[in-house]
């Protein structure tokens, strides 16, 4: 089975189940505030510099001698110490080195034939933002230089540097921030690396905690049901699991809100005098159009993974890129794929927000299983119409709900219960609502309400420019 393993998330031998709490956090003063956003700006500098000199030495640039590793790293670590603290910029340090060694084995990964787990051409670490666009806000804090309390007035506190609390009128050495909601995981053996950044699309502070649990741990009691997503061009997810709900979530709308201003950027760049290939609006456009889309995808996720978790799910099976581009390959989906729904980003983001929930993800082949009729098993004569299966034995269904269901039978020794009705999800702009017609299929049974929905926290991964 090819893809098999780059994603999956699994209990490390006598070392305990690694675990993420994510969770909103809040200054208390406006004074915090602006300490919180000056840590933040200078981690994202810090970040920008040191990889400025590794890219510079990578691309083999006049000026730059050695390769990335004889950047001189330290002297731009002491050079923000006083405003971060030595830790943390020690710490943003080290995580610009973990970026680069991870690029170099995916890139390994990449020319190994043999290797099927990268595929798509990796590309170095790339720049948080920029001192004239506006930086990104995020940085990390290293796991001794902070600490969380959980209780009714949770609060997270962790080290600044001297310079930014003297800016700022902060005597206090520690920075102390609200915490909002409860964690998956307040019980925990050991905590990791804090990240921390500014999510524009809510206006928010967000942070993420990696967090050791015991091996007896689970968020899931007995949980061992399955599920199984075939991540599409028109409809981005479709979820069948073996408990026999269903989930769709259509992605059209979404998609052409993409194309407009995908067209309005081109032709704002038509009109750029030689010489230019871009300006503030067409920026702000660019950034604009990722917002949305990683606003919709971790809202996807979550909604999702909240659902997968009331359905006692512990596994999620995912298919490969290469199996998508194979089976429905055409320059339209190609654009969809790696463009507008940027299918590596998505499923690393599912399996990171899965990993709070204790629900592995594995990535498997799907190929043919969008061909495959699940009444008779053949897959040279069935027609695809729009979002129709049929086959001259008779059978007549969603495609990619369809496809689902198959890959899930495909990879499951478990059975797999009869069909509810699939419930159809629409985005709004701000959260994934059930569509109005989620009912209108004659041949299909509704999935039990009871299971729809349950609340959860809310996370943010990384935002990638497309």
């Amino acid at each position: 089975m090819s893809h098999k393993t780059y994603l999956t998330w699994r209990r490390e031998k006598n070392c305990g189940m690694k675990r993420t709490n994510t969770f909103v956090v809040r200054p208390l003063t406006d004074d915090d505030e602006q300490v919180l956003r000056g840590l933040l700006d200078a981690s994202a500098a810090l970040w920008n510099e040191i990889n400025y000199e590794r890219l510079m030495r990578y691309n083999d640039e006049d000026g730059f001698d050695g390769d990335v590793w004889d950047a001189d790293t330290g002297r731009l670590e002491g050079k923000y110490k006083a405003v971060l603290g030595a830790s943390t910029a020690q710490t943003v340090r080290r995580a610009n080195s973990e970026a680069w060694r991870s690029f170099f084995e995916n890139k390994k990964a990449y020319h190994d034939e043999s290797n099927t787990s990268v595929t798509e051409h990796p590309e170095p670490p790339g720049f948080r933002g920029n001192e004239d666009d506006g930086r990104v806000l995020k940085g990390v804090v290293r796991k001794d230089a902070y600490s969380v309390e959980w209780g009714n007035r949770s609060r997270l506190e962790m080290v600044v540097g001297k310079e930014l609390r003297d800016k700022h009128n902060s005597p206090k050495s520690r920075l102390r921030l609200e915490i909002v909601g409860d964690p998956n995981w307040p019980d925990y053996e050991d905590q990791g690396r804090l990240e921390l950044w500014y999510d524009e699309t809510d206006s928010n502070f967000r942070a993420s905690q990696p967090v050791t649990v015991s091996d007896d741990a689970r968020d899931t009691p007995l949980a061992d049901e399955k599920a199984a997503l075939d991540i599409g061009a028109n409809n981005l997810v479709a979820c069948t699991t073996t408990t026999g709900a269903q989930y769709l979530y259509k992605g059209r709308e979404l998609f052409q809100r993409f194309r407009e201003t995908t067209r309005e950027i081109a032709r704002l760049q038509s009109k750029l005098d030689e010489g230019r290939y871009s300006s503030e609006r067409i920026r702000r456009l660019y950034r604009k159009r990722t917002r949305r889309r990683d606003h919709a995808q971790e809202a996807l996720c979550r909604d999702l993974l909240d659902r997968l978790y009331a359905e006692r799910v512990d596994t999620v099976y995912i298919g490969g890129l290469t199996d998508v581009l194979e089976t429905h390959w055409s320059v339209e989906t190609n654009a969809k794929t790696h463009n507008f729904w940027a299918f590596k980003q998505f499923t690393e983001r599912l399996a990171c927000t899965a990993e709070e929930y204790g629900i592995s993800v594995e990535v498997r082949s799907e190929a043919w299983t969008s061909q495959e009729c699940p009444q008779c098993g053949g897959t040279d004569r069935t027609t695809r119409h729009q979002d129709t299966l049929t086959c001259p034995c008779g059978f007549e269904g969603h495609a990619d709900l369809t496809a689902s269901e198959t890959f899930l039978r495909r990879h499951t020794e478990k059975a797999v219960r009869p069909m509810a009705r699939p419930v159809r999800f629409e985005w709004d702009s701000h959260e994934w609502l059930e569509s109005p017609r989620s009912q209108e299929s004659p041949k299909e049974q509704r999935t039990d309400p009871s299971t729809v929905h349950r609340d959860g926290n809310v996370a943010l991964g990384d935002s990638q420019t497309v």
